[in-house]
């Protein structure tokens, strides 16, 4: 096996290149690679959506056993919750691991006061969503992320393979040159569950106070955090 790329030595590395006209538009041969490069120091931080559920089924395919990460705020819509248990019985060998915070939504209340993702919403995802992911991102080299180039301007530079700055990783993104379309089309191509709350406005779904139905159908994400300044949870903003 090739050197590890690694944070400390990735501007160093010769980086792999994938083939973009694949089937998968390269997701599935991104999977292969970083499966076998970074074996258990691949974590997937997977949310559900149905970005999610498409890079959960391609990474069932290569690794019946790999390791997911969902940050469990403790602010999810029920919808997200029955999906991940149907993911479960899906895929039993997956090991699907509910990080929640250290401080409870009753400290956090106690501590901040009431409804902080109202008041202080980068806050409150630093605290629910930011620092869990640390923690879990702790002992792993690298990281999978369902990220998409058309999701939004913030996206539309990401690569297959990424320095992370903020968590010292490598992150590793299969799904960059997949379209909305791409994306319906394989979940519907394989039948696969996804959260029913997207066929009711929510192309991006996050936590419950946060998510609104999508006011503009040509940004997937202009449901989020509606009427504040914000449009990224902060784990992928340097």
């Amino acid at each position: 096996m090739t050197d590890l790329i690694t944070f400390e030595n990735f501007e160093k590395s010769k980086l792999p290149a994938f083939p973009e006209e694949s089937e998968t538009k390269g997701a599935l041969e991104v999977l292969e690679w970083a499966n076998a490069h970074y074996q258990d120091e691949l974590v997937y931080a997977c949310s559900f959506g149905i970005e999610g559920i498409v890079l959960t089924d391609l990474l069932a395919k290569v690794n019946p056993h790999a390791k997911i990460v969902f940050l469990d705020t403790g602010l999810h819509f029920e919808e997200t919750y029955q999906l991940i248990e149907k993911i479960k019985q899906r895929y039993p060998g997956l090991n699907i691991e509910m990080k929640k915070p250290d401080m409870s939504l009753e400290e956090q209340a106690a501590v901040h006061g009431e409804e902080l993702w109202a008041k202080d919403p980068n806050l409150c995802c630093s605290i629910r969503k930011v620092t869990p992911l640390n923690e879990s991102l702790s002992g792993a080299t690298a990281w999978l992320s369902g990220l998409r180039r058309e999701q939004s301007e913030t996206r539309a530079l990401t690569n297959y393979i990424n320095l992370d700055a903020k968590f010292k990783s490598i992150k590793i993104c299969p799904l960059i040159h997949w379209t909305w379309k791409d994306v319906w089309r394989y979940a519907h191509k394989q039948q696969l569950d996804y959260n029913v709350l997207h066929d009711n406005g929510y192309p991006s779904i996050g936590c419950r106070p946060c998510t609104a139905q999508a006011i503009n159908p040509d940004d997937l994400r202009s449901g989020r955090w509606k009427g504040a300044q914000k449009t990224e949870c902060g784990l992928h903003l340097s």
